[in-house]
């Protein structure tokens, strides 16, 4: 039956099941690449700091043995010797420590994209039914893995056969040399056969995360009728979240209209827009935005306003600026603050029985 759905998947995976498939952590990762980039990082540092690193562990060992005969072994000079042996280590343990975590995060990163993926870390049930791990243990993945790692101890065992054997070539083992040369000999056989083991880590890696993208791929695809059901689905979702935003644009406007009675001002263009204005001495820094619109629900506004008896004053450059930069239920930009100020002033002067009585609308509104 697994078959039969398998062949059923004709479809590539849509970019929700994509997504949702990268927050389960379902995606192409190899153990191989992350040890290739920390085993790269550590050998970077090191053959920049070896010769350092080197140089300090032989101080401190020369000074170790040269006076080793007056140490005296106690409880307390053992603290003290360790605490010495730290500090000598730290400085060349340290990088080596913090490049190596850098490239493991690295490795992680680049082969999830650099995405979150919190739903790994959830408790899943599933993962503690026997008889689904029964099956992992015999699918076809575990065969393939198996493969993988034999491959790998195959490959790194020849790699180090071989340059095993093209060392043991070398006049250090058929003639007297000098001293110094050992250590060149050492540096070179280190060069050798970490050279090789990356390179052929490096191919490892490769095969399996191809053989991994091509199964998390094929893992993923779906059916027709899944794309259909998602689809529509997302046709669904999109309709709800059209509704919902009609819902509350009608809501605002619904809110917008009821305050327009206890504005202080209409701000017209005169035909294409309308924004009320507020001003409380004493409770608004600066002149408030009640509502704003434009066309047809400007003139829902002005119609309101009149009816109320809210002044109206027609300022097209101002109106424009009021309903491109203003907020409703929020204060004027402070750019247009002596512009308005100059409209309150002389609504102020023209009108004062209305303000008279707005006092008392906007004590009973807010009873």
């Amino acid at each position: 039956m697994a078959d039969v759905d398998q062949d059923q998947k004709t479809e590539q995976a849509t970019g929700k099941r994509l997504s949702e498939a990268m927050e389960r952590g379902q995606f192409a990762r190899t153990p191989e690449i992350q040890v290739l980039f920390t085993l790269a990082a550590a050998l970077s540092v090191l053959a920049f700091t070896a010769r350092m690193s080197v140089e300090k562990m032989a101080e401190y060992a020369e000074g170790i043995f040269t006076h080793f005969p007056a140490i005296v072994i106690r409880p307390e000079t053992v603290t003290v010797l360790f605490a010495e042996i730290m500090l000598t280590l730290a400085p060349i343990l340290l990088p080596v420590l913090l490049v190596c975590a850098g490239a493991g995060m690295l490795a992680g990163g680049l082969q999830s994209g650099f995405q979150v993926t919190p739903k790994v870390l959830e408790m899943s049930f599933e993962k503690l039914n026997p008889i689904e791990g029964f099956q992992r243990m015999f699918s076809k993945s575990i065969f393939v893995r198996a493969g993988i790692d034999i491959l790998k101890v195959v490959a790194i065992g020849t790699t180090l056969f071989m340059g095993a054997r093209k060392l043991l070539l070398d006049p250090l083992f058929t003639a007297p040399i000098e001293t110094a040369y050992l250590g060149q000999f050492l540096n070179q056989a280190a060069i050798t056969f970490f050279g090789r083991m990356l390179f052929s880590l490096g191919i490892i890696a490769a095969i399996h995360y191809s053989y991994e993208k091509f199964k998390t791929r094929r893992d993923l695809m779906m059916t027709k009728q899944e794309v259909k059901d998602e689809s529509k689905g997302s046709e669904l979702d999109s309709k709800i979240k059209g509704a919902q935003r009609r819902l509350a644009r009608r809501l605002l406007q619904k809110q917008m209209l009821s305050a327009v009675a206890t504005a202080d001002v209409v701000v017209t263009n005169p035909t294409h827009y309308a924004v009320a204005l507020k001003y409380e001495r004493g409770r608004d820094r600066a002149p408030v935005v009640l509502a704003k619109g434009e066309n047809r629900f400007a003139q829902r506004i002005k119609a309101i306003a009149l009816e109320h008896g809210v002044p109206a004053v027609e300022n097209k450059p101002v109106a424009r600026l009021l309903y491109a930069a203003g907020r409703v239920g929020e204060a004027i930009p402070p750019e247009l603050y002596q512009a308005v100020a100059e409209i309150l002033a002389v609504v102020y002067r023209t009108h004062r029985y209305y303000f008279h009585r707005l006092r008392i609308r906007r004590l009973e509104s807010a009873a």
